[in-house]
């Protein structure tokens, strides 16, 4: 019962002088005994503050004149065994004993066998209760180590369900935002992948914003996001598409920018390459656990993968449906779309026009700077379009350096106003590449049908094709106009 080189503490409690003499004589070196006078025995105070005895000797003479709440108070000092003296007159039977919470009993008078019994009797149930102690801590450790293993196990469970219940990335990250908040005090979670632009060295990203953002907060998160949208010491960001999570709750709270909480910006790799990443905003309290920080490895894993696979999913059904060059939509989505645009235009009495647009001396192009000079001049011409044309009009290469622009609800004089916008963009843009500079112009025939007119998809195209072969045939460069009244052509 030794603790280093200190002696052991004990305490008696009202112990008479033979007493206290005969268990400090039958103590030995290793034991020190502080004696209490009946009258000042330790209050509440002391035993919190002082430290705690092994053990304690307590008359029977003393303990029976106790208050009851003072009993209690001794009771409660678990890691000390209380050991009674009794006189053979008035014994307290064995059974009351250890009701009242004393380890052992001695009888009066004291002899040194009997002191060193009932400590004796003390150390090993202090040794027992100190094994039980400490199995009893590592067993509540493992429990504490188990039930993180299975919150976390639960939450990646959960958070990879929830990842692969759909092959839309605005609705992942949404659903993420939601589960990640299982483990960490988030207040929003936004992302940005990038893709290499055909042709080119440069990437082209877009960025996932959590909706409800002010002007000024949007603009935080944006410079945020294209800061971390490049690769390093490889390509960098030249244009990006601006897109919103889904989120789950649509009772969303203000979103705040980035000052307001600590940023964490997670790569999203996948074989070893990365392709995005997730940002998210905590509270500026939070600091990661070792195991926290293993968690959140494991969660952007899983999302990664979930993330590669709906951005792999959406770019294959583009390229089904889409020109692979300048990424406008191919002939065949076309024909399928005007088919759907004469249909609705015949049902709802709607006017409809179509642009056929044809890229004046492209070959000479191909010819004197080579064709990938052709194909940067033709994605080049495709963003044009898009950045002249409403959201609702519909864009496809049609063949070659040929591009048709059909356009809904849209009257022949619109039409005019529109064909002549696009071309004047087309020929005020100065092209480059690889350091030579040029310019192209374009030829555009324009057709419409009023409402109520009746005709077939092949109609339209022969009379779009008739009006861009007269504008080419007329010195390239301009917009004709197909006069349907008249019968004639319009040559803006």
């Amino acid at each position: 019962m030794k603790r280093g080189n200190r002696p052991e503490l004990l305490w008696g409690l009202g112990l008479n002088k033979v007493e206290a003499v005969k268990i400090k004589n039958s103590l030995g070196p290793g034991f020190f005994l502080r004696n209490f006078s009946e009258s000042s025995l330790p209050g509440d105070k002391e035993m919190v503050q002082s430290e705690k005895p092994s053990a304690a000797w307590i008359p029977l003479r003393v303990w029976s004149g106790l208050p009851e709440n003072r009993k209690n108070a001794y009771r409660e000092l678990e890691s000390t065994q209380k050991i009674l003296i009794q006189d053979d007159d008035n014994p307290m039977d064995l059974e009351n004993v250890l009701e009242e919470g004393f380890l052992t009993v001695v009888s009066s008078p004291l002899t040194s066998s009997k002191v060193k019994d009932a400590l004796f009797r003390a150390k090993e149930v202090s040794g027992l209760y100190g094994d039980i102690y400490r199995m009893t801590e590592q067993i509540m450790l493992e429990r504490e180590i188990l039930s993180r293993k299975t919150e976390q196990l639960t939450f990646l469970n959960t958070l990879l369900a929830n990842a692969t219940e759909s092959l839309e990335p605005a609705e992942i990250l949404g659903r993420a935002e939601k589960d990640m908040g299982m483990i960490l005090p988030i207040l929003s979670l936004q992302a940005v992948f990038w893709n290499k632009i055909p042709s080119s060295e440069k990437l082209e990203a877009e960025i996932f914003l959590k909706p409800g953002m002010s002007e000024d907060v949007r603009s935080q998160w944006l410079n945020l996001m294209l800061e971390n949208s490049s690769v390093p010491g490889e390509s960098v960001t030249d244009s990006y598409e601006l897109n919103c999570t889904r989120p789950v709750e649509e009772n969303r709270r203000f979103v705040e920018g980035p000052a307001e909480g600590r940023v964490l910006v997670l790569p999203l790799a996948s074989r070893g390459e990365k392709f995005g990443s997730l940002v998210m905003l905590c509270d500026k309290s939070v600091r990661l656990a070792k195991d926290q920080v293993s968690t959140i490895n494991s969660a952007v894993s899983h999302l990664s993968l979930a993330l590669h696979n709906a951005l792999m999913f959406r770019r294959i059904s583009t390229r089904a449906d889409h020109d692979g060059l300048t990424r406008v939509y191919n002939r065949r989505s076309f024909d399928e779309r005007l088919v759907e645009e004469l249909k609705r235009h015949q049902r709802h009495n709607l006017d409809l026009s179509l642009l056929m647009v044809d890229l004046d001396h492209f070959k000479n192009i191909n010819d004197s700077y080579g064709h990938l000079a052709g194909d940067m001049v033709l994605e080049r011409t495709a963003r044009i379009f898009e950045k002249t044309l409403r959201t609702t009009d519909f864009i496809a290469r049609y063949g070659g350096e040929e591009f048709v622009l059909l356009l809904p609800h849209t009257k022949i004089e619109q039409a005019r106003m529109l064909a002549e916008r696009v071309r004047t963009k087309i020929e005020e843009t100065e092209m480059d590449y690889c350091g030579t500079r040029f310019n192209i112009t374009a030829s555009i025939g324009v057709t419409s049908m009023r409402p109520g007119a009746l005709e077939s998809e092949e109609s339209i195209l022969e009379k779009a094709d008739k009006a861009l072969y007269n504008a080419k045939n007329s010195g390239r460069n301009r917009v004709v106009t197909e006069n349907e009244n008249k019968g004639q052509l319009h040559i803006v």
